[in-house]
Parts: C-alpha cells; sequence; structure tokens
C-alpha cells in the first residue's frame, strides 16, 4: 500500500483511545513532569481529522507531539495533546543521480537517516542523531555540521486546522530561517505536517567543511569519507558533546547561537580574544551560544535537579525529578546573566510551554 493510501487509512478507534491527565513526561526528552488534559495517538490523517473535531467540539486547544525533543513544560496542558504516529517511506521519483522520497511526519528522523544512508542515498548524513521526528524537521529546520534540512528539502504536506484540508508547501513557502520556519511564526499550531518530501543525491559529495567534524574523519584516518563514514563522525562527535536523553534528561541545545553585527562582533573581540564567530551574511556574524553561557560561569552549574551540563553548556538538563518551572527559571537567568556580560540576548531553541 503507498503512503498516500496508508495516510488516509483509519488504525484505531479514535473515541477509545483518548486518555484523560496523561503523564507526558515520558514523551519529553527533558522528562519533566506535566499533564494532558487529553492525549491521543494519530496514525492516519483521518485520526488526525477525528481528533481535532473533538477538540472542536470540547473548545480545547490542541498541541502536536513528535519526538518531544525540542519542548519544555513549564505546567500542565489544559487541552488535547496530539502524539503524531503518521508513518511511511515512499520514493516518489528517481533518476541516475538523485532521488526524491516521501516520509511520514511520525517517522523517527535518525532512523530515516540510517535508512537513506543504508540505501547510498546523500545529503542528510550530517543531520545523523538529531532526536525528533521528520515531521518536527521542517518546523525548526534541524541543522548541523554545516547541513541544514532546506538543504535537501523539496515539499511538504500539513494539515490547516481552520480550512480542515491540506496544503502543501513548497520551500519558498516554508520561509525557513536559522532554526525557523513559517511554522513557528505564522502557522504556529494551524498546521499539522503529515508528511515531507526531501532530494537525496546518489553520487553527491560529502559536506565536511566543519571543523569539528573534518578533524573527527581526520584521527580516524579517512581522507576520502564516504556518507557512512561522516554519519559515524557526526554520532561520535555530538556523543561526545550532548548527553543522551535516555540517561538524563535535555533537549540538545537550549538556546539558539545569536546572530549579531560584525561591528559589535568586533568590539567584544577586543575584551575576549576567545571569541569565535561565523559570518553569515557581510554585516553579521553567528557565535556560540555555548561559549558565552560558559564564559558567564555556567557550565557545569545546578539549582536542585535542574541543571547545565557539565561538558557541553548549551544543553539545560532535568537530573531526575526538576519541574518544567524551574528549568525556565534556570534558563532565564542564563539569559539576563549573558546579556550583562555581553549585552547579547540569547533566545530558546526550545518551544516552551504553556
Amino acid at each position: 500500500m503507498n503512503l498516500k493510501k496508508r495516510l488516509l487509512r483509519n488504525k484505531h478507534n479514535i473515541m477509545t483511545s483518548i486518555k484523560e491527565q496523561f503523564d507526558l513526561s515520558k514523551y519529553t526528552t527533558m522528562g519533566v513532569k506535566a499533564n494532558a488534559r487529553y492525549f491521543v495517538e494519530i496514525h492516519s490523517i483521518e485520526e488526525l481529522e477525528k481528533a481535532l473535531e473533538i477538540a472542536e467540539n470540547k473548545e480545547l486547544p490542541i498541541l502536536v507531539l513528535g519526538g518531544g525533543s525540542n519542548i519544555l513544560f513549564v505546567d500542565d496542558f489544559n487541552g488535547l495533546v496530539i502524539l503524531n504516529k503518521i508513518e511511511g517511506i515512499e520514493i516518489i521519483s528517481e533518476d541516475k543521480s538523485d532521488v526524491i522520497i516521501e516520509f511520514g511526519a511520525g517517522e523517527n528522523w535518525h532512523q530515516i537517516v540510517l535508512y537513506c544512508i543504508q540505501k547510498g542515498f546523500g545529503g542528510i548524513e550530517n543531520l545523523s542523531l538529531i532526536p525528533g521526528t521528520v515531521g518536527a524537521a521542517p518546523i525548526q529546520n534541524i541543522g548541523a555540521y554545516g547541513v541544514e534540512l532546506k538543504d535537501v528539502f523539496v515539499s511538504l504536506d500539513a494539515f490547516l486546522i481552520n480550512q480542515g484540508d491540506i496544503k502543501s508547501f513548497s520551500k519558498s513557502e516554508c520561509k525557513f530561517g536559522y532554526r525557523d520556519s513559517v511554522f513557528k511564526k505564522e502557522l504556529k499550531g494551524k498546521a499539522i505536517i503529515t508528511n515531507v518530501r526531501l532530494k537525496l543525491s546518489k553520487h553527491g559529495k560529502p559536506n565536511i567543511e566543519y571543523a569539528s567534524l573534518k578533524q573527527r574523519l581526520k584521527e580516524r584516518g579517512v581522507s576520502n569519507p564516504s556518507i557512512e563514514d561522516v554519519s559515524n563522525a557526526v554520532i561520535e562527535v555530538r556523543q561526545s558533546k550532548l548527553p543522551d536523553p535516555n540517561e538524563i534528561g535535555n533537549t540538545g541545545s537550549f538556546f539558539k547561537n545569536p546572530v549579531i553585527s560584525v561591528y559589535q562582533f568586533d568590539e567584544l573581540k577586543k575584551q575576549f580574544k576567545n571569541l569565535s564567530g561565523y559570518p553569515v551574511s557581510e554585516r553579521q556574524v553567528k557565535v556560540p551560544a555555548g561559549w558565552l553561557i560558559e564564559q558567564a560561569g555556567w557550565k557545569g552549574k545546578r539549582n536542585g535537579d535542574a541543571g547545565v551540563h557539565s561538558k557541553q553548556a548549551l544543553v539545560l538538563v532535568n537530573y531526575g525529578n526538576a519541574a518544567g518551572k524551574e528549568i525556565w527559571a534556570l534558563a532565564i537567568e542564563i539569559v539576563d546573566s549573558v546579556y550583562q556580560k555581553f549585552e547579547i540576548r540569547l533566545t530558546p531553541e526550545v518551544n516552551i510551554l504553556p
């Protein structure tokens, strides 16, 4: 059965699947305790439509969850949480050099990266081990080690809640930016992604320009890396820097790397010789948020069970029983501290709810 038919197929009686006062702690990588007033898992567009109808009848706000890797619940959610489990992988078209593949939004991101590598399809190997689902990837325009989702993106389909219909979005319509898209702005809370199409290369040359990736490949003695070599190196680098959510609650990078003016960067460089930056344009420079946080004295700090990771200051962690409010309070302290020291205002990469 092709993906389109699977998307429309109804697998469950959704009314009997809805749970009340549902604990969401196991459905987010931060692992904070938060209850959803109602919770349902959907596997098709038909089930999605029924879930939205229930929410409308009960006048409930809705929240769509994927892998829960980019969200922090500060309190309980007094509405309907929809867990998107729409799956499926289908080759839409291919020729000698490229292939376009459609993925269900509920597919695990890292698993589809491994699938593509196994098939010899290159383009997303640098995005290995990023937690979450395919449907969340365009919302965030995920990126790592010199590659962003937009580099391989073709289009996606999303269910527009107010219109009650599916709309296809091109790359330009998604308005991709740095960890940003139209789905975090104008369409936030108004569209639910159901499937995503990516264009991958059969014979492309891997991108190994990122310094830490290039260094890891050199350490492994790899001079002409395959896409699998790049993926393995990325996984090693990520595992050496970022804690495993299965061992300690976290959302990966909590803050965006801020973009500042070249003038401000040059002025800061006079005072902080070790400050590094990556040109974004002739007028702007991206600076590493983790370095700023570390210089402000936060690396390894802990307030109760809410803390800053000892190896990577960009990662906030839940040591066991931290409440969402405690982690958010810590984040606010960090933002204020960094601003006082550098006059740079950090912004969360993580979605803060409610």
